[in-house]
């Protein structure tokens, strides 16, 4: 049986991890893995391994079928991607949102310090022109799905972190709904705080760590065949 390059790289990263992520108990000798440090191995790998679209690729496509969207013809990807993200960049320059090109996707990272205030899943009044601005950019171009996914810091319970994670994602996702970009292209995960980008131990990591992102990949006709 033949195992895919992108398993054997995970066990291979999670081995890695885990290694560096080891301490030694000075009085039991026992080598362990800190909560804080499982957390860290849980979004380096969450992120490695779940690069497809939330609720699976299929399902998605048959909403994006019965909402009579249209996919990309192959060799338009590219531009049609290119034109989505030159757009992106210009209608959000200045705003604080992170404008990310990986392949054929787009990943716009806004820090929940511009668009929620402290504990709320509300979006910030002064963040709605920007966010309108993003979804006339997505209702333009809607031959592609979207996710909006939820992150935090690890201050607080998990379970708590984990609600609100979800409770932003599903603001924003609503958001865009009612500005013009059809229901059927997206899709919502709360990923808590097992998704860090940076370090929780600094008040910065934390900043970083706190924000809502939306990841746009393109519909292609290898999708709905």
């Amino acid at each position: 049986m033949r195992i895919s390059h992108r398993i054997m790289g995970a066990a291979g990263l999670a081995a890695m991890l885990t290694t560096a992520a080891c301490t030694t108990d000075p009085n039991t000798g026992q080598r362990q893995i800190s909560k804080a440090a499982i957390g860290g191995i849980g979004g380096a790998l969450g992120g490695y391994l779940l690069g497809d679209l939330v609720g699976g690729r299929r399902d998605r496509t048959e909403k994006i079928l019965g909402a009579g969207i249209g996919a990309i013809a192959g060799a338009g990807v590219g531009s049609y991607m290119d034109a989505q993200e030159r757009k992106l960049r210009e209608q959000t320059a200045g705003s604080g949102v992170d404008v990310i090109r990986d392949g054929d996707s787009l990943l716009l990272r806004m820090p929940s310090g511009i668009t929620f205030a402290y504990d709320r899943a509300d979006v910030q009044p002064q963040f709605q022109p920007t966010l309108n601005e993003v979804a006339s950019v997505l209702a333009q171009y809607p031959k592609t799905y979207i996710d909006v996914l939820g992150h935090t810091d690890s201050d607080g319970a998990d379970a708590y972190n984990q609600g609100l994670s979800e409770r932003r994602a599903s603001a924003v996702a609503s958001y865009l709904s009612s500005h013009g970009v059809q229901s059927a292209r997206i899709a919502t995960r709360g990923y808590g705080e097992t998704q860090p980008i940076a370090s929780n131990t600094t008040e910065e990591g934390k900043a970083l760590n706190r924000r809502v992102e939306i990841k746009i990949a393109p519909v292609t006709e290898g999708d709905v065949r």
